[in-house]
C-alpha cells in the first residue's frame, strides 16, 4: 500500500514535463541535481535556527533592549476566582453584558467588579514589549543576512537580469553549491518558523500567518524537487528585501524613535508595493506562467507551481490593502495604534482605542505604531 503510494506521488507526470523522467535528472558529466532526500537536512537545521535565536534573544536582543530603555510592565494579578478563571479559558476572554450580569450574581461582585478581573486577565496574556522586541531583533537580523547572502548568490547570473534565462535548459539545470545552500538555510528558517508559531506573539492575522508559511515551505519544496531552484532564488529574494524593512521599523517603534519608524514605513510600503504587487506578478508569475509553456506542453507541476505562486499574490493583496489603508491614516495623522496585537487595556477607561489596520500588520506586511507609524508580519 505504502509503495503504491509514494510510487504515485513520484509519477514523473505529475512532477516533470512530458517525455521526462526522473532518470534524467541522475547526477551525470559534473551535472548536480536537487534530491528531495536533501529536503531531511532542513529539520536539524531548523532545530538549529531555534538554538540559536534562543541564545541571540537573551545575548543580544535583550541587552539592546535594555540600552533602548526597552522593559515590560509589571502586570497586576486578578484575584482569584475559580468561575471567573473557568470562563475565561472554556468560553471567552471578552464577555458580553449578559455574561457579566449573570457571572456578577454567581460571584457576588459588582459588574465593575467583574469587568476589571477581565481587564487584568488578559493584559496577564498578553505578550510584553520585551517579547516583541526579541522577535523582531531576530527576524530582523535574518532577513537582513537573507537578503545579502541573496545577492551574492544571484548578481552575477543571467536570469536575475533576463527572466527567460530561468528556463534556459530546463529542467537539466546543474545546482551550484550557492542555490544549494541559499535555499536550505530559507527553508529551515520558515520551517523554525512554523515550530515556533504557537509560541511567538500571536497576533490577529494568525490564520493568514501560517498559510503564508504553510505555502512557503511547499512552494520551496516542489520549486526543489521539480528543479524550479532558479525562479525559486528569485522568489525568495523579492520577499526578504520588504522583510527587512519591516522588522527594522518594528524595532525602532518599539524604541519610541517615532521619525525613524515612519520614514522607514514609507520606505517599506513603496518596496512592499514594488516588490510583492508589480515584481512578483508581472515579472516572476508571468516568468512561471507563460514561457514554461513555449517549450514543453502545461503539466500538473506547473499548474501546481503556478497556483502557490497565485495564493501568496492574494496574500500580498490582502497584507497591501492594510498597509494602503495605513497609509491613508499616516497622511492624516490619525494612525494610534497597532491593531495586529493585542494592546494593554486600560484599567480604568475600559479598553483603549484601537486602530484596526495596523494590528494585522506587524508580522506580515507592515510595521507597527503609533503617533504616526509606531505599535507593533507577510510573506513567500
Amino acid at each position: 500500500m505504502l509503495q503504491t503510494i509514494q510510487e504515485w506521488f513520484w509519477w514523473d507526470r505529475i512532477w516533470l514535463p512530458v517525455n521526462l523522467t526522473w532518470a534524467d535528472l541522475e547526477d551525470r558529466e559534473g551535472r548536480v541535481y536537487a534530491k528531495a532526500s536533501h529536503l531531511y537536512a532542513t529539520v536539524p537545521y531548523a532545530v538549529l535556527f531555534l538554538l540559536v535565536r534562543y541564545l541571540f534573544e537573551r545575548l543580544v536582543a535583550t541587552p539592546l533592549a535594555a540600552s533602548f530603555g526597552i522593559r515590560d510592565k509589571t502586570q497586576l494579578k486578578p484575584a482569584d476566582c475559580a468561575i471567573l478563571e473557568k470562563f475565561f479559558s472554556s468560553r471567552s476572554r471578552n464577555p458580553g453584558q449578559n455574561d457579566i450580569d449573570g457571572l456578577s450574581k454567581k460571584c457576588g461582585w459588582t459588574r465593575r467588579q467583574v469587568e476589571r478581573w477581565f481587564r487584568k486577565r488578559r493584559n496577564q496574556d498578553r505578550p510584553g514589549l520585551l517579547k516583541k522586541f526579541r522577535e523582531a531583533s531576530w527576524r530582523c537580523v535574518f532577513y537582513l543576512s537573507a537578503c545579502i547572502g541573496g545577492f551574492i548568490v544571484l548578481y552575477d547570473k543571467p536570469w536575475f537580469y533576463d527572466t527567460h534565462e530561468v528556463w534556459a535548459g530546463f529542467p537539466k539545470q546543474t545546482m551550484l553549491p550557492s542555490q544549494y545552500w541559499y535555499y536550505i538555510i530559507e527553508l529551515s528558517f520558515y520551517l523554525s518558523l512554523l515550530f515556533r508559531i504557537t509560541f511567538d506573539v500571536k497576533r490577529k492575522d494568525f490564520k493568514e500567518q501560517v498559510i503564508h508559511h504553510v505555502a512557503t515551505l511547499t512552494l520551496l519544496s516542489f520549486s526543489w524537487c521539480a528543479n524550479y531552484i532558479r525562479i525559486g532564488t528569485l522568489v525568495m529574494i523579492t520577499h526578504d528585501i520588504s522583510d527587512v524593512l519591516l522588522e527594522s521599523a518594528k524595532l525602532f517603534n518599539y524604541a519610541k524613535w517615532e521619525r525613524t519608524c515612519n520614514s522607514i514605513f514609507v520606505f517599506f510600503a513603496a518596496v512592499f508595493i514594488v516588490t510583492r504587487l508589480v515584481i512578483f506578478p508581472f515579472w516572476l508569475i508571468h516568468c512561471t506562467w507563460v514561457y514554461p509553456v513555449e517549450l514543453y506542453p502545461a503539466f500538473f507541476g506547473y499548474y501546481f507551481f503556478n497556483v502557490m505562486l497565485v495564493v501568496l499574490l492574494l496574500l500580498h493583496i490582502f497584507w497591501a490593502y492594510l498597509i494602503l489603508r495605513m497609509v491613508k491614516k499616516f497622511i492624516f495623522g490619525n494612525l494610534t495604534g497597532d491593531e495586529r496585537s493585542d494592546n494593554e487595556e486600560e484599567e480604568e477607561a475600559g479598553s483603549i482605542t484601537e486602530d484596526e489596520t495596523y494590528q494585522k500588520l506587524s508580522n506580515g506586511a507592515g510595521p507597527a505604531g503609533t503617533n504616526g507609524v509606531s505599535g507593533s508580519n507577510g510573506t513567500h
